[in-house]
């Protein structure tokens, strides 16, 4: 469905609902009906709906739950687009990922009533909801039948409502990293019961550090016969330059104007050992193609739609250099060598940089960023991006270009 849409449908259906349910859970309470804690987790089901990068931010929460329930099946909850995010993370069981269909409302109704039963069969006992203000992740949690409850809740915060549906609840805060957030989730489930909020600790003691891909012959071999398909003279010789011009329709305005992307790729191909490798989903080709027309250069190869996740990923390790807006590829990049160069506009850096050395962080600073987030479902009230539209083309190139230098003599190899 539109991303608009669902947001206009869990503001204006969600808070009915939580209302309501939270109403229920009340009496429940009071009645003595409400199931109590008893034990340690079972099984625990995390949730995390649509956003593709976010899984590899949440990547240190899911290896810190299986550190300290080494005895509980984790689970996990998504849209049905993002399924293979959380399969190339290879720590949650793919028969253990339940996906919900959100293309339609029909579709999106038929399965969540039919997580109901999933969740009862598999003995959901435990749920940590990593949306922030979701209703409808936050019904979702409710109506497993967990009995406990992990998630962001609002205090004192205003025009945050999504219910009082959490056995465990934790303060949000946007000034340090989502990953750190994350980890406060797990932790909740072993901190002191009378504690508010739930979790007080030093974020010093948290590893953010994410697994690395391994590239082997047998892959690198397919992603250079797909290259070579398209340009013979490519090769692990020559500086390859993967340029990721989109940042998903939910989110226009993290888009740095796909004339300074088309700029920044010409420049670079002034140098003849470069090559720019275009990437993206099927339905971003226009924006490629309209860079490959202006170019005019066959060393500008357009990828987009011809990759899967994984091979995206062997491509990232092949590579030199990624430059990409504050979206997905970001933090897909993070699992494997490149050193990745991201633009952010709308969104803090301090929340989302992506967790890897190997990266330089671009943010022009503005007063007015950031300017989405939790708290406004990440719609932004801007008209004109300018955050992103003053940046120079010629700061990003020079930027990109000492980075081939340094990067040069480490060059992976291949066939």
């Amino acid at each position: 469905m539109n991303p608009d849409l669902m947001r206009a449908i869990d503001y204006w259906v969600g808070i009915p609902l939580v209302f309501l349910v939270t109403l229920v859970s009340r009496v429940q309470r009071f009645i003595g009906l409400a199931t109590s804690p008893a034990g340690r987790p079972r099984n625990i089901l995390f949730i995390q709906l649509a956003e593709m990068g976010t899984m590899v931010v949440a990547y240190p929460a899911l290896r810190k739950a299986r550190e300290l329930h080494p005895d509980a099946t984790l689970h996990f909850l998504c849209f049905t687009q993002i399924r293979s995010s959380v399969e190339m993370l290879d720590i949650i069981p793919p028969e253990n990922i339940i996906t919900v269909d959100s293309h339609s409302g029909l579709a999106l109704a038929g399965d969540t009533l039919r997580f109901l039963w999933r969740a009862r069969r598999r003995r959901i006992d435990t749920v940590v909801n990593m949306e922030t203000f979701v209703r409808y992740s936050s019904l979702l949690a409710y109506l497993s039948g967990a009995c406990r409850r992990v998630g962001f809740h609002r205090f004192n915060q205003e025009g945050a409502y999504a219910g009082d549906l959490l056995t465990h609840k934790l303060l949000h805060t946007g000034h340090i990293h989502a990953a750190h957030g994350f980890l406060d989730l797990v932790h909740a489930l072993d901190a002191p019961p009378d504690q508010v909020p739930r979790v007080k600790r030093p974020r010093a003691m948290d590893c953010l550090e994410v697994p690395k891909i391994s590239t082997d012959a047998s892959a690198a071999d397919g992603i250079w016969r797909k290259l070579r398909a398209i340009h013979a003279d490519i090769g692990p010789t020559r500086k390859l330059v993967v340029i990721n011009p989109n940042a998903s329709d939910k989110f226009p305005m993290r888009r740095w104007p796909l004339e300074s992307f088309t700029e920044l790729a010409r420049q670079l191909l002034e140098d003849p050992e470069v090559f720019v490798l275009i990437t993206g989903v099927a339905s971003e080709k226009p924006d490629a193609q309209f860079m490959c027309a202006r170019l005019g250069s066959p060393r500008a190869l357009d990828l987009t739609g011809q990759t899967t996740m994984t091979e995206l990923l062997h491509l990232f390790d092949l590579s030199h250099v990624l430059v990409t807006n504050d979206s997905g590829p970001a933090h897909f990049a993070a699992l494997t060598r490149i050193h990745e160069i991201v633009i952010f506009g709308p969104e803090s850096p301090d929340r989302y940089r992506p967790l890897t050395s190997r990266s330089d962080v671009i943010h022009t600073g503005y007063t007015c960023s950031p300017c989405i987030g939790p708290f406004n479902q990440r719609l932004s009230p801007c008209n004109d991006n300018l955050c992103l539209k003053s940046l120079r083309v010629d700061d990003v190139a020079a930027l990109v270009r000492s980075r081939l230098e340094a990067l040069r003599p480490a060059a992976p190899v291949g066939p």
